[in-house]
């Protein structure tokens, strides 16, 4: 049986404007709400972790690569949705976590790390390798160098799939994704990082060079697993900017496409583009939209906003006080925001608190937010949001409870902020 992300340019080849949102995150409330999206428009759902959220040593979430499957595994049977609509993803597998290392070094450790997610059972591989490694020569990472990087990568997940038949013989075939013009995960560091949209000519090579080097390693079916190739079509946002898609900056790199009917583009950094936008980039032949900080954005967001429902209905000494304990917290632990927020002392807690780079996502599981978060979550049900304030503080929310369609819950309320961003991409894809 072909992957659902074949089927889907299937559909596409035979003329339909279709794509897949690719939702890259850790976080159990985000997870939750693209399961019940999943189970409410019955459709696969594209779930990614990137290399340094989970990785054979635990990454930041502290959970290896079958961790995270068993996870999602969970909490989808919670919901009802079967395990044959999941596709969970791996994504910036290579030696990115590794890159001051050798390349002896590193890439053994993208080997491994690639190996457990095919083991795991994941289905969908991002083969970066664009990365300059320790003992790389100066100058730009030569397409060739990448090439034979990710084919040696791909070589090790289809030993890895090999024996996973083993012991579950009805394992679907993993499918890969490569591309050298990889945006930084998670948005850009700097306002003014450029945005050059990838040249045709570059992803022409890229995808001949793979294709060559397939061959030449004895591995020349390969090519027939990859299904998209990473460009960057012009799309990034920074702490406090979107830089919106603009179909005719990169309607020479779309044109491109055409020549391969058997892949299709996959965005990174798509977060904040409006509907419309992310509309137009699956038109394109962006079909796989990769959105993971604005997902976190959208809770954090709406946990600020039952904060200050909570400020009008709780006594001072009963509040959780979230976007306290989350900024304390961040404080103490500053090593995953600290290099990506610059300025003085203001902008820097402004930037802790509303930058769409969200780097608070990397703080929200810990047990001290986590505790605050419930503590919110029980007081806004022991003192009831009044619809009038709920107009107030989340509109949009009370829409959709005046109509029945979402409880009036603070928990469903939290969830409905990351569905919202949701709801954008389910939009443009289908």
């Amino acid at each position: 049986m072909r992957h659902p992300i074949q089927q889907m340019i299937d559909r596409r080849r035979a003329g339909e404007a279709c794509g897949i949102p690719s939702y890259c995150t850790a976080n159990e409330l985000a997870l939750e709400a693209a399961l019940l999206r999943a189970k409410a428009l019955d459709r696969p759902v594209l779930i990614e972790a990137t290399a340094n959220q989970v990785n054979q040593f635990g990454g930041y979430t502290g959970m290896r690569p079958a961790d995270f499957y068993k996870l999602v595994l969970d909490l989808a049977e919670r919901i009802g949705v079967p395990e044959s609509r999941l596709i969970l993803a791996g994504d910036h597998l290579g030696p990115l976590t590794w890159q001051g290392e050798p390349e002896a070094e590193a890439m053994e450790k993208a080997e491994a790390l690639v190996y457990e997610f095919v083991r795991a059972g994941f289905t969908k591989i991002h083969l970066d390798t664009s990365m300059k490694l320790a003992d790389d020569p100066d100058g730009a990472l030569a397409t060739e160098t990448v090439a034979r990087r990710g084919v040696r990568l791909y070589r090790v997940c289809m030993r890895a799939y090999d024996e996973l038949r083993r012991e579950r013989p009805d394992a679907p075939r993993p499918v890969f994704v490569i591309g050298s013009e990889v945006p930084i995960p998670g948005g850009a560091q700097e306002a003014e990082d450029a945005l050059a949209v990838t040249r045709p000519e570059a992803f022409r090579d890229t995808v001949e060079t793979y294709r060559r080097c397939f061959r030449e390693a004895g591995l020349g079916d390969g090519w027939n697993d990859v299904v998209a190739v990473v460009v960057q079509p012009g799309v990034e946002f920074g702490d406090d900017q979107v830089f919106l898609y603009d179909p005719d900056k990169a309607r020479a790199l779309s044109a491109a496409l055409a020549d391969y009917p058997e892949i299709v583009f996959e965005g990174h950094s798509t977060d904040y583009q409006s509907a419309e936008c992310l509309k137009r980039m699956v038109e394109d032949g962006i079909a796989i939209l990769k959105v993971g900080p604005a997902l976190t954005y959208g809770l954090r967001e709406a946990l600020f906003a039952l904060t200050f429902m909570e400020r009008e209905l709780v006594p001072p000494e009963e509040q959780a006080h979230f976007p306290e304990v989350l900024e304390q917290v961040m404080l103490e632990q500053p090593g995953n925001w600290k290099k990506h927020y610059h300025g003085d002392e203001r902008a820097l807690r402004l930037a802790r608190r509303y930058s769409f780079s969200d780097r608070a996502r990397y703080y929200i599981g810990l047990p001290p937010v986590q505790a605050a978060m419930e503590k919110l979550f029980d007081n806004l049900r022991k003192y009831e949001i009044p619809m009038n304030m709920l107009h107030q503080f989340l509109p949009i929310e009370f829409e959709a409870v005046r109509a029945g369609a979402l409880e009036m819950d603070p928990r469903a309320l939290a969830l409905n902020g990351v569905i919202r961003f949701m709801n954008d991409y389910e939009y443009a894809t289908t």
